[in-house]
Order: structure tokens, then sequence, then C-alpha cells
């Protein structure tokens, strides 16, 4: 039965909080969404169960009920330790997703948030986000498309979006060691908050917070990106020192990757130009207005890519790569104004931009098949989700990274096995792209 549960506001949060956890030697497995999860086959063995509610742009009231459904889920299939997995940039409604799963776990509880993910430089100081040493309001998540973020200072972030009093441990605290942090953390909750944020700049700062909040015997709900979840795990007994598990086989030879790039991001466009760079890797560039007019135009768009794909797959030398964008050629669409010009809800553009790229993606699996393909590479959460989702997929047993944030899985149902990697569109260096194409390659040979 699985005894750690999460519940994520998007796929690539879930695998990489899902990731540590696997890494430990606990059998993880993401799903898309509670239905899956409760349907799932064989979870009564999985150690722990991360669920994406695909919440992070939905309107307040939505997120709230779609993080409480999750949550439920988790209590139904016998979840003891739960968490709510964050954005590591603290985008969508991480307040009121704070409210739907405390409201489900009891009301003596408590979330301790942890925004901190040291490992890809991520940290907390005085409550202020730092990211890859730029405060997070000078980032490029600050002009994200669906959900920027205006505020830098954590908790007044969340004092916006919960109804719940908040309270702040500061760096100083944690530089004491564990009593000093237990002992302020007790005194946060005497004086009613029932929110609590705490600094923390490296792995000893998150290790440290864990075993003070397990000495304190809480019922803690885990706010956190991953590290404090697994530091929780693994001061409870749950799971094992973190450890990789790189293959030793040699690339498979004479496969493809498909990469779905729904990233817009300035990170993912330089590290598909780094990867072009190989005369081996071609890109598929994919027009997004059809997509986003929907109908015969988005299929036709769509097939125009499957045709031209399968064409290379099926010659006597197929390209190592493949990659298909619809964001990395071209102006830069500005995705609320076409929601606008059409009438749509906010958002269905992009979702019929990733919905065209899942098609994509499950329609040239079908028509070459999965024995042609190394593995599937996508960049951004709700790519992930469609690409997925379109091919039938029950959920993804994770496994490794190859950097933090950039997960490895393998599918489980359709295309069973097939290796996959999520990696967000902010993550990596300039040759991260090449790096993941390599493993995949690598997992592929792995009997």
């Amino acid at each position: 039965m699985p005894i750690i549960g999460a519940v994520a506001d998007d796929l690539t949060g879930a695998t990489t909080t899902g990731v540590l956890l696997a890494r430990s030697k606990a059998k993880t497995a993401v799903f898309f969404n509670e239905e899956a999860a409760e349907k799932g086959k064989g979870t009564e063995n999985l150690d722990a169960i991360l669920i994406s509610s695909n919440s992070r742009p939905l309107p307040a009231d939505e997120a709230y009920e779609k993080v409480k459904s999750a949550t439920l889920s988790l209590k139904r299939m016998g979840v003891k330790y739960f968490s709510k997995r964050i954005d590591t940039t603290l985008r969508g409604g991480v307040g009121v997703e704070i409210d739907a799963m405390l409201d489900q776990v009891g009301e003596d509880a408590v979330a301790v948030v942890v925004p901190a993910m040291p490992q890809s430089r991520r940290i907390l100081v005085g409550g202020y986000s730092v990211i890859d040493g730029v405060a997070l309001i000078n980032t490029p998540v600050a002009q994200d498309v669906r959900t920027p973020v205006k505020e830098n200072y954590i908790p007044r972030l969340l004092e916006k979006q919960t109804r719940r009093k908040i309270g702040l441990v500061t760096l100083d605290h944690i530089l004491k060691g564990k009593e000093a942090v237990e002992k302020t953390l007790q005194e946060k909750r005497e004086e009613g908050c029932e929110v609590i944020v705490v600094d923390a700049i490296t792995l000893d700062d998150v290790e440290t917070i864990a075993n003070a909040c397990i000495a304190l015997n809480w019922n803690v709900v885990a706010v956190d990106p991953g590290p404090f979840t697994a530091k929780l795990a693994y001061g409870r007994g749950l799971i094992k020192e973190e450890t990789s598990d790189i293959p030793e086989e040699e690339e498979e030879q004479g496969k493809t990757v498909l990469i779905a790039a729904g990233s817009a991001t300035p990170v993912t466009k330089k590290q598909m130009e780094v990867l072009c760079e190989d005369p081996r890797h071609v890109r598929i560039s994919v027009e997004p207005i059809p997509l986003i007019n929907g109908g015969d135009e988005a299929l036709d768009e769509a097939f125009r890519a499957v045709h031209k794909a399968a064409d290379m797959l099926e010659s006597e030398q197929p390209p190592r790569v493949i990659l298909f964008e619809t964001a990395l050629h071209g102006k830069l669409l500005d995705l609320e104004r076409e929601d606008r010009a059409r009438g749509y809800a906010e958002g269905m553009s992009a979702n019929r931009i990733n919905a065209g790229l899942g098609t994509i993606i499950s329609q040239l699996l079908e028509k070459v098949g999965q024995e042609r393909i190394a593995g599937l590479y996508t960049t951004g959460g709700d790519t992930m989700v469609n690409v997925c989702y379109q091919m039938g997929v029950e959920c993804i047993r994770v496994t490794d990274y190859v950097i933090p944030q950039a997960d490895i899985g393998r599918l489980v149902g359709s295309y069973d096995g097939l290796p996959v990697v999520g990696k967000g569109g902010l993550t990596g260096n300039d040759h991260t792209a090449c790096d993941i194409v390599d493993r995949l390659f690598k997992e592929a040979a792995r009997k």
C-alpha cells in the first residue's frame, strides 16, 4: 500500500518529486489525474503515488476542487504522509492549493513550506526566492505567458492566496540546528500560524527542517518542490539513501528520439538550437495557428508533420532525433490575444497547441511502431500531459534524472516500457537537451 502521496500542479512537477523518491529505492509512479491513479493496476505494490492535478493555470475555485479531489483519492488509497508539490518558481495558486489539501487531511495539520531546491540552485533567504543567483521576479518566469509571478517575498505571495495565517522561519534559526528550528516552528504554531514558510539554501538545511518536524511529531503537509518531501521520508525510515542509476550500456543504434517542445522559453530555444547543430538531428516546425483554429485545419497540420517524420524514419538513414516545435521558429505568439480574438476561454489556445503536439507524437508512433523509437522527450508539463494522454498511457514509472528537474521514467500501459524524459522549460544549461538525448539512447539499450 502506498504510504507517501503527493499532488502536483503539473506533470513535470510530479515527476521531479517522484524521481527523488525513486532514486531512494521507493517504488514510485506518477499519474495524470486521480481517476487514473485509482484505476491503476498494481498500485497496492507502490511506496509512493504522485497525482498531477494540472491546476497551475486554473482559477482559484477550480484549482481548489482539483487538489481536493486528488487528495481525497490519495486518502482512499491509504496514503499516510501527504505532500503538496509546488513549482520551484511559485507559479500558480499555491496558497489556495495548500488550503485544499489542509482541509482534507485533518484539523491538526500544518503546512510547512520549503520552496528550496538547492540541486537546481533554487533557494529561499529571508523569505525571498532566489533562482540561480537572481531574484525570482527578475527571471523569465516573471513574464510567463500563463502564470507570471510578480511577488518575490513568499509569505506575502501566499497571504494573497490562502485564508490561513502565515509564519516565517528565517535562515538564522536554521543555521542554529534542529533544536532551534523545533523551538521556532513551535512558536509560530502557538501564534496561530497554519502555513509556515521556512528558509533553506542547502540540502543540509532542508534535512534539518525535516528532522525538526519529525521530532515535533506534527501532522505535516510538506509543501515543496521535492527535496523536503524526500528528506521527511528518509528521516522517517521510509526510503534509503539517494543514488543514481546510470546505464552502462552503449547507445542504442538505429533508433530515433522524438522531442515535443511545447515550451517557448529562451532556455528551451537555446537548448534546441545547440541540439540541432548536429546534422543527425532534424527539426520539424509545426505552425501553431492551424492547431489553435482546430478542426480539419489542425488535423491537416498535424498529419503533415506526421507524414514528413514517417518518411524520415522509414528512410535508409533515419535521423537520430526528430524535434517537433511550435514556438521556436518565427514570431512568438501572444496566446492571450489569440484566445480573445477567437472568443476562447483563457488558456484554450495553449491547450490546443499542446494537444496538437500530442496528436503528432501518438499518430507517428502508431504509424511507424515503438521498435523504431529510442524514447520520448517533452518540454513543459502541459505538453507531456497531452502526449501521454493521446498515446493512452496509464502512468509513468519514474526512475532517475539526467539533471534535477529533467526526469527519466518508463511508460506504463500503451507503449509499455518506452523511456521518457520530461523537463520544465526553464531547466538546464545550453547542452542539457544533448545530455537528455544521450541518456535516452542508453536507457533504450537497457534490457
